[in-house]
């Protein structure tokens, strides 16, 4: 599996309408942040698109009408969804020795631990996309989740025991029997295991919401500097892992500490825990000539974007503001998927 920062083909992304996840005005500002990835992303890379309907394709095409972006890379697959969480449920795609022959992987998407019934149906969707079946798959018997992992490229994966190591993905397979399972289907030789996620994080942990490689050997990682926060503890934890971890040559990492936003709610509110989301600025995403980071609003925005640039000097770093999206209980990198050349 390559890296997120080595070169697209193109972006998978899936277009919002679930009414449960974005009730009311929600969703139309979530459109509103489609919108901005896609005219962000087009300058650089083909964007896949799947939408529920031709109606629905022509409706967005019109409410795209008059950006500069180019719209000729967008290209658009009429597949019905459940949901947005295309990292999640879409393919992931691994390559051959030295770039060569292009495949992807198919996971069995269960709804993070069956948490939603209504939306394990999406576990079909990579069989509904036409032009898929030109490329070499390979169907593993197994759960996974893409957010779940995140990989350097050379052989080295990031990744939770809250999430992968829970008895409602693969009950049956140990630590050691999980790691083969990554060697073997995404060729990861090293695994380094952290511990916890974040508050509100419904997916078990996902890692794409702590820690993030940014390049083969630099880590950046969420960190909490307010005592009374509750992820002060966890993300401290897995701070202290990662100084002590090394790559797949035995080498130690550079490991950069990313602020949080602090507590967000619905509508950008401070309403404590009990109605968090969760809200953090890990979950960028890497494209060709461009990173998109989630923002919310906060005092925090700023250096966390200052920090994503000083990684990415080649690239435009855009923000966002992900607020109504993150009410979802995910964020852009949830709703990206890359496809590498």
């Amino acid at each position: 599996m390559p890296a997120e920062w080595e070169p697209h083909a193109s972006t998978w992304l899936s277009w919002p309408h679930n009414k449960i996840s974005w009730p009311g005005k929600l969703l139309k500002d979530v459109e509103r942040i489609y919108r901005e990835m896609i005219t962000a992303l087009l300058p650089y890379e083909t964007v896949n698109l799947l939408v529920p309907s031709k109606a629905e394709a022509v409706r967005i095409m019109r409410s795209l009408d008059g950006s500069k972006a180019p719209l000729s890379r967008l290209v658009i697959h009429e597949v019905k969804t459940a949901d947005a969480w295309i990292r999640d449920y879409g393919p992931i795609f691994v390559v051959g020795p030295r770039g060569k022959k292009k495949a992807f992987t198919k996971w069995i998407f269960n709804a993070w631990g069956g948490k939603y019934a209504d939306l394990v149906r999406d576990t079909r969707v990579v069989d509904k996309i036409r032009t898929l079946k030109n490329v070499t798959r390979f169907d593993v018997r197994r759960v996974l989740e893409g957010g779940s992992i995140d990989v350097n490229g050379r052989g080295t994966c990031l990744a939770t025991e809250q999430c992968l190591l829970t008895s409602t993905r693969n009950p049956d397979l140990t630590r050691e029997g999980i790691e083969k399972m990554l060697f073997e289907n995404l060729g990861v030789r090293n695994v380094v295991w952290l511990k916890e996620g974040i508050e509100a994080d419904d997916t078990d942990g996902h890692v794409d919401d702590i820690t993030r490689f940014v390049g083969p050997s630099t880590i950046v990682t969420a960190v909490e500097t307010d005592r009374s926060d509750k992820n002060r503890g966890p993300l401290h934890e897995n701070l202290s892992i990662l100084l002590k971890s090394h790559d797949q040559n035995g080498r130690p990492f550079r490991v950069i500490e990313l602020p949080m936003p602090g507590i967000v709610g619905p509508g950008g509110r401070r309403d404590g825990d009990q109605n968090r989301l969760p809200a953090s600025y890990s979950n960028f995403y890497i494209a060709n000539g461009t990173v998109l980071v989630p923002i919310y609003g906060k005092r925090n925005d700023s250096e966390a974007l200052k920090i994503i640039k000083s990684q990415f000097k080649d690239r435009k770093v855009v923000g966002i503001e992900c607020t109504s999206l993150v009410y979802g209980l995910g964020s852009i990198h949830c709703v990206t998927q890359q496809e590498p050349r």
